[in-house]
């Protein structure tokens, strides 16, 4: 089957006090998206190889749908927990473990409780996040670097991903399906497991999925920070900067690694936070265009028009909660 498709490993960390409801969960809901990407006889899907990753010293592989496939870790994924704290010892072993997995371009999705988790690496400082509704004001307490965000039910950052709920393993298994094979699978495989899949918005335009996982560790490091600052008030220059690169290389390099000019990229950071903003907030169309970095409203309601497909009203009008 995989002979001449490629393979997106998805792993999943199984730490004290992990609900292995959720693990065996996500498990069960990649297989059944592969089994519909299957019957689709599409060689240019990939196929998701799902692995389980103990808690030890060092994270190790104890089960792996693909055993003897090679490759990199498209994205890890901390399921929710049932409450206990995690040994020192083993926090820091976690922590270090996703540190690494990210600066090698794995995206890193929590669910519930396992913010905590997440937030132990830092690589959440600065960065929005949603957790239990129960557990908001503790998360902000314990990581006050952290922009809790508690009436968010899911937060995609790109190359990092929280959801709020015990049962949301499904919402961020769903939202990497359709990174991977798309919201049509997505669709198929929400309605195969009898599972609420409300993300209509995808029809237009999906959510922003960048690519992360080419290996150019000088644009990966320009990815991270144009995620973590929402692509707001940067410049080619500073882009070149943080890369250590020249513009021209820079523009090169980036584009051949992510398909996406700097600037189109950016375009598209900044579009994904608009639609979250319209979504769940009531502030005007022009207060948003400033928030996510455009000082001209006739500008960005043009470029979220080009990217969704709708105007920024429109949207709002079916979409807004």
């Amino acid at each position: 089957m995989t002979a001449h498709r490629r393979v997106a490993e998805i792993g999943l960390l199984v730490y004290p006090g992990a609900q292995m409801a959720a693990v065996h969960g996500l498990t069960d809901l990649f297989g059944v998206a592969n089994r519909i990407a299957v019957e689709l006889a599409s060689e240019q899907l990939p196929v998701l190889r799902v692995s389980h990753w103990q808690v030890g010293d060092t994270p190790v592989r104890i089960y792996d749908s693909l055993a003897g496939e090679g490759g990199h870790l498209f994205a890890v994924l901390l399921p929710p927990s049932l409450g206990d704290e995690l040994q020192a010892g083993d926090a820091a072993s976690i922590s270090r473990w996703l540190r690494e997995r990210h600066a090698e371009g794995s995206a890193l999705g929590s669910v519930c409780l396992g913010a905590f988790l997440l937030a132990q690496t830092g690589l959440l400082d600065g960065r929005r996040a949603t957790t239990h509704w129960t557990q908001v004001e503790r998360l902000q307490q314990r990581f006050p670097l952290v922009q809790v965000e508690g009436d968010k039910p899911l937060i995609d950052d790109g190359d990092l991903i929280t959801s709020a709920g015990l049962m949301a393993w499904a919402d961020v298994g769903l939202r990497l399906i359709d990174r991977l094979l798309g919201p049509g699978i997505a669709r198929r495989t929400a309605r195969f497991m009898m599972i609420e899949h409300s993300d209509s918005a995808q029809d237009y335009g999906s959510h922003f999925a960048p690519i992360l996982d080419h290996g150019d560790a000088a644009v990966l490091k320009v990815q991270h920070w144009l995620q973590a600052n929402g692509a707001v008030d940067v410049s080619l220059k500073a882009m070149a900067a943080c890369a250590l690169l020249e513009e021209r290389t820079l523009l090169r390099r980036f584009r051949a690694a992510t398909g996406l000019k700097p600037t189109e990229y950016c375009q598209h950071v900044r579009v994904g936070k608009a639609r979250e903003l319209l979504e769940f907030t009531n502030g005007t169309v022009d207060s948003i265009a400033w928030a996510v970095g455009y000082q001209d409203a006739g500008a960005f309601r043009a470029t979220f028009k080009k990217v969704t497909g709708l105007a920024p009203s429109e949207y709002r009008a079916r979409f807004g909660v």
